[in-house]
């Protein structure tokens, strides 16, 4: 099956800053792809790029097997980050006003039943909290029916309850068979979302899998973690790797079961033990590194 969008050898450069170094990947319709990295690893100029909203110095993209046309902005929905909406107008005009943009736009009533505006749609825009205004930005980026999707750092700023109110909307939006490509700075959004995960730095692609799969490729075990005090003990004769940190001992073991069976061998008090199953994020700080990056 040919994919919906395919990016080969992406380049981009300003002035001499190289912003995207040599991206190459493909997205089958009905995924959805989380694009995750660091500050300044190339995510939005990529986005951008795929986004037709700047060209790219080196390297093609093509949709649906073909080089992109004038149709493909017509054919695909951005949810930007960061959007500025006329404050005069309510809700209600405001997708009034998108939805005469198209020749084939969605039904209103279907927008805002699916992302819940019916009790908003009197208020003006300036007066949304920003769930509200993000369930608005979605809207918009359905309007016009389209099969590809990007979001772009879609639950930035939200309280838990509005992001699991959009991560619900989203999530009845892939199970339609949309395709959606997203960026963004929270791992338990892209392990709870994205079917693929992209792992970009310094303006590359350098790991691509499921969330599961990345986490068995490039996390080991789990992690035992014990007060020091727990362990009446030499720490040199642990049988397992361990560190020390804020008072606390941290074991990496291979098999939960057998790591269990050692330390009760070992007599060591379990009762404030916490075990630690590795997840997207320890993946993301094992291949990016742990130095905040500005």
């Amino acid at each position: 099956m040919v994919p919906i969008l395919e990016v080969n050898h992406l380049k981009k450069l300003y002035q001499q800053t190289v912003a995207v170094a040599d991206v190459s990947f493909s997205v089958r319709e009905g995924v959805c792809l989380g694009l995750l990295g660091p500050n300044g690893a190339g995510k939005t100029t990529t986005m951008e790029m795929a986004e037709d909203i700047i060209q790219p110095d080196e390297g093609e993209i093509l949709y649906r097997g073909s080089l992109r046309t004038n149709s493909f902005r017509e054919e695909i929905g951005i949810q930007f980050q960061h959007t500025s909406l006329l404050n005069f107008l309510s809700v209600e005009e405001t997708l009034q006003t998108f939805h005469k943009l198209y020749r084939d736009p969605e039904a209103l009533d279907t927008l805002i039943q699916r992302c819940e505006l019916q009790s908003l749609l009197k208020r003006q825009n300036n007066k949304l909290s920003g769930g509200q205004l993000q369930r608005l930005m979605l809207a918009l980026a359905l309007i016009n029916k389209p099969r590809l999707i990007f979001l772009d750092e879609p639950s930035t700023g939200l309280d838990p309850q509005s992001r699991r109110n959009l991560w619900e909307i989203v999530l009845s939006i892939k199970a339609e068979g949309k395709t959606i490509i997203l960026t963004t700075h929270s791992m338990e959004e892209a392990e709870y979302l994205c079917d693929e995960i992209a792992i970009m730095d310094q303006g590359r692609v350098i790991a691509w899998d499921s969330p599961e799969q990345l986490i068995k490729t490039h996390c080991r075990g789990v992690a035992f973690v014990l007060p020091e005090t727990a362990l009446k003990m030499d720490l040199d004769d642990l049988p397992f790797s361990w560190q020390h940190k804020d008072g606390q001992i941290i074991m990496e073991i291979d098999q939960i079961d057998e790591g269990l069976s050692v330390l009760l061998n070992l007599d060591v008090d379990l009762s404030e033990m916490s075990v630690h199953t590795p997840n997207l994020e320890d993946v993301f700080l094992q291949l990016t590194g742990k130095q905040l990056r500005d």
